[in-house]
């Protein structure tokens, strides 16, 4: 009985230490990503600054195809963690810009990534790149189309 409560307390210790190790690098990984996030905070208000409502009200017009190939194409030449994504995307709709583009925005910066073709070429090869990239395309423009046409029915 006694050896028995000696194992639990070993394996208690244990998870205790392990939690505390992810706890840590977990803590760790949020710290390091602080820099980028205040940089695009301060990026998205130099480009707010710069891109007036009515700028933004000219190149989205409300129409959802235009919209949503705008937004896919904006969100494909961008770069950088799906995270900063979403605050763009916050701002992009407070400043009047429709659900469509915005979505598709978000949708095709954590998909396709022109930016960085040559390196997804030179890893996975040409073919690979080129299908996957016409596939991410398509599906962009389709999800966007389908996740707001959804959330605009319950509303």
């Amino acid at each position: 009985m006694q050896n028995k409560n000696v194992q639990n307390k070993k394996a208690q210790n244990k998870e205790s230490k392990s939690f505390l190790k992810e706890l840590k690098k977990a803590s760790l990984g949020v710290l390091s990503m602080l820099p980028m996030v205040f940089a695009i905070v301060g990026l998205v208000g130099l480009f707010l600054s710069f891109v007036s409502k009515e700028s933004l009200a000219l190149l989205f017009s409300g129409d959802v195809i235009k919209d949503t190939l705008i937004g896919t194409l904006a969100g494909a030449v961008a770069v950088g963690q799906a995270m900063i994504s979403y605050i763009i995307g916050g701002e992009l709709l407070k400043d009047g810009v429709s659900l469509y583009a915005v979505t598709a925005f978000i949708l095709s910066w954590v998909s396709l990534g022109f930016i960085q073709l040559p390196a997804e070429v030179e890893v996975l090869g040409l073919k690979f790149t080129v299908v996957r990239n016409i596939l991410a395309l398509i599906s962009t423009i389709l999800i966007s189309i389908i996740a707001v046409t959804i959330i605009g029915a319950f509303k």
